[in-house]
């Protein structure tokens, strides 16, 4: 209940010191919210919200947490809204041909441009974390390092067109954006957050322009990213070239996306984190994990020193563990090749059961591949 609140007090308590800008691209206009000053050469935190959220909607929970002031003073934000999904967005005109994804991540540089800003760590939620993808493949000197969360790597194929089609979702968007969202569980135990963002999804988003954010997402192409094997491949193999923590809760309908997207990723440079006991939205569920998480991530990048959040649990992401994967995960082979079996929502369960011996449930694989934590 104390993760409904903050999203409920997050939509009606705006922040004093965000400044909005709408900026003109050459795919069209993207409204941007600013938070902070940028701290002299240091990337900002850029953030892109799924279907049916907006910023606010998607991240406030996450940014407004108490232990993440400890690392956002070291950053200013830069929270974009895909063009009309944002808070009183008017309609588009009637035959308005709405931006590709590959279109949406190619606004993002003239989003910093506009903005002097040199470059970012991402932040993505779905769709979100696709663009940022996206963004990161075309303009790898932009991108510090990437947060994907839910992110799924592949073009919807005609599978998932046919369930969607066929399946009683479909007579409504906001069914169908809350069945991306949230798996069967938890659409069936957490009926406060369901409402909370069906009611939002129903009435804070215009629908048209939500159904056309959501077709273009459907009709993303695949990534077409593999994971780099050492001596065949490692310096042709197209992939993201900067640290990546992919995140997904263990109920979330996105566990196989994100399972397939880490077999794609170089293992060197790439961490999973898989949340217990968390669905769709683990920005929303548990900021806290992912708070500390983020922390870790960015000391790993070097661009802050040890902070304490002090109202997190020891238990949540233990310090020493997740240090540990941050030092230990550049050692890791990459002999581990794309073509192996992954898509599989039992593999993923496996390695979530951690080990004998590993502290505070901590999942840290000895096999070459992608260092993998459970909490």
């Amino acid at each position: 209940m104390d993760e409904l609140q903050d999203v409920q007090l997050t939509e009606i308590k705006p922040l004093l010191n965000d400044k909005e800008h709408d900026i003109e691209t050459a795919f069209g206009v993207v409204h941007v919210t600013m938070r902070g000053t940028p701290k002299g050469n240091r990337p900002v935190i850029l953030t892109y919200h799924d279907i049916g959220l907006n910023h606010k909607s998607c991240f406030n929970a996450f940014f407004n947490f108490e232990d993440m002031q400890e690392i956002t003073q070291h950053f200013a934000v830069c929270h974009v809204d895909a063009p009309g999904q944002q808070e009183g967005a008017p309609p588009f005109p009637s035959g308005y041909q709405y931006p590709s994804m590959d279109e949406l991540a190619e606004m993002l540089p003239a989003v910093l441009t506009h903005l002097n800003l040199k470059s970012f760590i991402g932040i993505g939620l779905g769709a979100g974390a696709y663009i940022l993808s996206r963004c990161a493949l075309s303009h790898p000197d932009l991108v510090e390092g990437l947060v994907l969360i839910n992110v799924d790597p592949c073009a919807k194929g005609w599978i998932d067109w046919a369930a969607s089609k066929f399946s009683g979702w479909t007579t409504n968007i906001v069914d169908i954006v809350l069945a991306h969202h949230f798996g069967h569980e938890e659409l069936q135990a957490n009926l406060d957050l369901i409402q909370t963002y069906r009611l939002h999804i129903a009435q804070d988003i215009n629908q048209d322009n939500l159904q056309l954010f959501l077709t273009s997402y459907n009709s993303r192409r695949d990534l077409e990213i593999e994971r780099p094997v050492l001596g065949i491949n490692e310096n042709t193999a197209k992939t993201l070239k900067c640290p990546a923590l992919l995140v997904v809760g263990d109920n979330s309908p996105a566990v196989e996306a994100v399972v397939e997207c880490n077999s794609r990723l170089d293992p060197t440079k790439t961490t999973l984190l898989k949340m217990a006991d968390c669905g769709g939205l683990p920005q929303v569920v548990q900021p806290g994990k992912l708070t500390e998480a983020f922390k870790y991530f960015v000391q790993g990048m070097g661009y802050i020193p040890y902070v304490q959040l002090s109202h997190l649990s020891t238990e949540s992401v233990p310090a020493a563990s997740m240090t540990r994967l941050m030092r230990s995960r550049t050692h890791s082979s990459s002999s581990v090749g794309s073509g192996e079996s992954v898509r599989s929502r039992s593999h993923t369960s496996n390695h979530g059961e951690g080990s004998a011996g590993t502290p505070e449930g901590i999942d840290l694989q000895d096999a070459p591949q992608t260092m993998e934590v459970s909490c």
